[in-house]
């Protein structure tokens, strides 16, 4: 099999393609060859040496896969051999192919292709569970979605949508269209004053909920936009990887900038502060498993639909990673086998 590897901390250059032996599936695990596979943040964050959760450079990561079924081991009933199938691996989905408990294996709609199936699983998930088992958001409510051009982003704004929500949206002020065209009815550019920008367009009031996956200040500045009975839920820590190298003295001073809640302080505030990090849900796939067959549902009834902006072969992972890290990237950045 091929997959690229992280072969030290540094810009997208350090991505390199390598052979290994095919894995064997043993009981209980399926073998996928993949497809497609979806980059997330967290990917970049990895290969600057800034994730602490990924594996020790060097090292494969990604956490999301779609292909095709071709060897199952013994036990294994929910999917068969030559099924289309979406895959979620705690990393190592930057291969072409891989071996899955069956409980991370999940059959694909027909009418669904790759590189679609490719862009659900993480960024549709973290956005589901954050509105939905973290958040609460109800019908009707308001929203703030940061980077909402991006993958979790816009699985936000089609899911606040159908719940008939007032969304706004940060972003760069080229992709305003392109979010308010996706249902996002207040585009906000990320290079403004986005908190007083909120307290006008809510005639002072905020919003409901606010997903911030920017870390630093901006955690403290999201609070202070939250309405009465307000919810703020933190999914990354974007601001400590801003470049495309690492720089541990930028990430200690954002890191620095993180305020420390009193629990009396959100009592007298009636607001809420939570986190959501997908990676440490994997010992709950039977909840993310329910999660997930709800989503497959929405896609097949056209209420929700995944955006790929751009396709990458293996050999071009570095080139993926700087469409992204120039913020050029709308939704979904996917890689696809080189052809054989």
């Amino acid at each position: 099999m091929r997959q690229i590897w992280i072969t030290k901390a540094g810009p997208p250059e350090v991505l390199q393609v390598e052979e290994a032996p095919d894995p064997v599936p043993e009981a209980g695990q399926v073998r996928i060859r993949v497809r497609a596979a979806g980059i997330n943040f967290a990917d970049l964050m990895a290969r600057v040496g800034l994730y602490p959760d990924a594996p020790k450079i060097p090292c494969v990561v990604g956490y999301e896969v779609s292909g095709v079924v071709d060897a199952i081991g013994e036990g294994v009933t929910r999917v068969a051999v030559n099924d289309r199938v979406f895959g979620m691996p705690k990393f190592g989905g930057y291969s072409d192919t891989v071996v899955l408990g069956e409980k991370q294996v999940f059959r694909m709609p027909d009418a669904m292709g790759f590189e679609e199936g490719a862009a659900l699983p993480v960024v549709y998930l973290t956005a589901h569970h954050m509105m939905l088992y973290t958040g609460n958001l109800r019908p009707r409510s308001s929203v703030l979605i940061h980077s909402a051009a991006g993958g979790v982003g816009l699985a936000a704004i089609q899911l606040a949508k159908m719940r008939s929500c007032t969304i706004f949206g940060i972003a760069s002020k080229s992709k305003h269209d392109f979010i308010r065209e996706q249902g996002c009815q207040h585009p906000i550019d990320h290079d403004t004053d986005y908190v007083a920008a909120v307290r006008e367009l809510t005639k002072g009031r905020g919003v409901d909920l606010v997903l911030d996956p920017v870390g630093g200040r901006s955690w403290t500045e999201g609070y202070s936009i939250l309405a009465p009975a307000g919810r703020l839920v933190a999914f990354g820590l974007q601001a400590a990887a801003s470049g495309k190298k690492r720089s541990l003295l930028h990430a200690a001073l954002q890191v620095m900038q993180i305020k420390k809640w009193n629990p009396m302080d959100l009592m007298g505030d009636n607001k809420t502060i939570s986190g959501c990090n997908m990676g440490h849900l994997f010992g709950e796939l039977d909840m993310l498993g329910e999660q997930f067959e709800d989503l497959v549902k929405l896609y097949e009834e056209g209420k929700i639909k995944p955006y790929v902006d751009k396709t990458f072969r293996f050999s071009e992972a570095a080139a993926a990673h700087h469409y992204i890290h120039d913020r050029k990237a709308k939704g979904k950045v996917i890689l696809v086998p080189d052809a054989a």
